[in-house]
């Protein structure tokens, strides 16, 4: 199993959080998918925030996270404002 600093985009911080919801590598992480360990990372730490699932998707990419397309920064957005209920 790989280390989840190995990846971009994810920090210690970031993957100490991913550690608490049970994401333990990076294989994991490509298996539950971005906007599932998003929405894991929010029930336990409600101040995660857009940038975390663009960080998310673009560790999964293995891309840097602002250089996303529009389309998958939009589709990653609306995701973000329904769970905020929005």
């Amino acid at each position: 199993m790989s280390d989840l600093t190995s990846m971009i985009n994810i920090g210690r911080e970031l993957a100490r959080k991913l550690t608490v919801v049970g994401i333990d590598s990076s294989e994991k992480l490509v298996e539950v998918g971005a906007k599932q360990a998003f929405f894991q990372l929010k029930g336990v730490y409600p101040q995660v925030c857009l940038v975390h699932l663009y960080a998310l998707e673009g560790a999964i990419q293995n891309t840097e996270y602002n250089c996303l397309t529009e389309e998958i920064k939009k589709e990653l957005k609306a995701y973000s404002d329904c769970l905020k209920g929005r």
